[in-house]
């Protein structure tokens, strides 16, 4: 793809959305000022960074508020806070029939790409609703960049770069990239010259980590002898005729020359041939990938998935102001501070991923769970139950259901099937919130990642009440 590409008609870069994005953007633009609140991720804080830079743009008051979930009592909270118009990013169709509830108090502007309720609004900006999958082709980022489009046109081309990093923090990427509506603005992006996309090794840490760093944490490509593998992953590098050291510390993939790279992958496809790793596991090591090339080389924002896990590192841990200081482009304090949390972020991981390895899950018939109680934040808990998966001890091939202490009497249950799965049937958007209304609770989602909250003694009622429905799914 190259950055002469055209950009996308004046119907915006996904036309099927057009009408539903310029109704949203024309109340709007007839509000004296907005609330918009947005959820915790990396989807939404990024999604907030373009909605609220949109709005100011087009010369909108705003005040932007973050929910980890948006239930009945956050949906009073801002109702109380006394706007006439509340811009939902990242969720809110999946709550639309308590939100309509409130409709006496607020005019509500939806921007989401999670499963609707049953209910309706006036002002909904959803891809499922034109038949557009929201869980692989276009995310709530990609929604609030299609709403920034409606409020602004072509001088919001700009933002699509965030859009990118949203959509891949929602896991929307495969090998082969962003897909569906997802690549028209990946188009967009790159005609802006804000976004570019290549071809290359899809391991995460390209930028930062040290190349045996790079290797040894490969759980995307599991290769013997060398992912888990620390010993392995040197004994690898160094067997290799490259100069892989400058002043005796390990360069980085960032820092690799063309041929350096070529060199590496080819005997990285070789040993993984050697070892017996299956065909599929060894096409996906190298595919697209997206860098925004206005970020320094080297660093955590210069490659979109690295980005992502700095915005999870901020809000996640009740600073979503950090995350989205940096989405705005606040490359001093807030950055600063951002990577501090993503230390604490990537050792809390590991630490929980190691607890989950250690004590293991329980196995039903067609699920497979944890509890981990307060011993794993309930804001990262669906992370660990993601990485978890194929691990020592945890089947690839069924659902896995994290519980969490999330406090005051409930539980946070986080879900996280595979897309062989979801072609199979599965839809865990589905499962949570069926299971979880069956005890007392609420939940959504999307068919391969889903979460919900219930009452704290319902667990073993919940996990019947899931283990039933992905039977029936399955």
């Amino acid at each position: 793809m190259n950055a002469d590409v055209d950009v996308e008609s004046e119907r915006g870069p996904v036309p099927a959305l057009h009408d539903r994005a310029v109704a949203c953007a024309d109340h709007l633009h007839d509000a004296d000022r907005v609330l918009l609140a947005s959820h915790i991720d990396a989807d939404g804080l990024t999604s907030a960074a373009i909605a609220s830079r949109a709005l100011e743009r087009a010369g909108i008051a705003v005040e932007t508020v973050f929910e980890k979930q948006l239930d009945r009592a956050a949906i009073e909270r801002l109702a109380a806070a006394d706007y006439d118009t509340v811009l939902f990013t990242d969720f809110g169709s999946g709550q639309l029939d308590i939100v309509t509830e409130f409709e006496a108090d607020f005019t509500p502007v939806i921007a989401d790409h999670h499963q609707p309720a049953d209910a309706d609004t006036e002002y909904h900006l959803n891809p499922l609703l034109e038949g557009i999958d929201g869980a692989s082709e276009l995310s709530g980022a990609g929604a609030s960049y299609v709403l920034a489009r409606a409020l602004g046109g072509e001088s919001n081309r700009d933002l699509a770069g965030l859009a990118v990093v949203g959509a891949v923090g929602d896991m929307q990427d495969g090998d082969g990239g962003l897909s569906g509506a997802n690549e028209a603005i990946v188009r967009e992006g790159v005609a802006a010259g804000v976004l570019s996309e290549e071809t290359d090794l899809l391991l995460y840490g390209r930028q930062t980590r040290p190349l045996p760093k790079l290797l040894e944490y490969a759980s995307e490509a599991r290769i013997p002898g060398i992912s888990n593998d620390e010993a392995g992953a040197v004994s690898f590098l160094a067997d290799l005729d490259l100069d892989l050291k400058r002043d005796g510390e390990w360069r980085r993939w960032v820092d690799l020359t063309g041929e350096e790279r070529r060199t590496l992958v080819n005997a990285l496809l070789r040993h993984a041939i050697s070892r017996g790793v299956p065909a599929d596991r060894i096409n996906a090591l190298v595919g697209t990938t997206y860098v925004l090339p206005d970020e320094e080389p080297g660093t955590e924002l210069r490659d979109v998935s690295e980005f992502s896990t700095v915005l999870n590192a901020t809000a996640r841990y009740e600073r979503a102001d950090v995350g989205l200081a940096v989405c705005l482009g606040d490359r001093g304090p807030a950055l600063d501070r951002a990577r501090h949390l993503l230390r604490t972020h990537r050792r809390n991981l590991s630490e929980g991923l190691q607890w989950v390895k250690t004590e293991g899950v329980t196995v039903e018939e067609h699920v497979q769970w944890f509890d981990a109680g307060s011993r794993i934040r309930e804001t990262i808990v669906g992370i660990v139950a993601g990485m978890a998966v194929g691990s020592s001890g945890v089947r690839h091939d069924l659902p896995i259901l994290a519980f969490a202490d999330a406090g005051d009497g409930e539980l946070k249950v986080s879900a996280r099937g595979s897309h062989a799965l979801v072609r199979r049937g599965l839809d865990l958007s589905a499962v949570m919130r069926e299971a979880s209304r069956a005890v007392g609770g609420d939940g959504g989602g999307h068919d391969v990642a889903a979460g919900a909250t219930i009452p704290a003694d319902a667990r073993e009622a919940f996990v019947t009440h899931a283990d039933r429905i992905v039977g029936e799914q399955l």
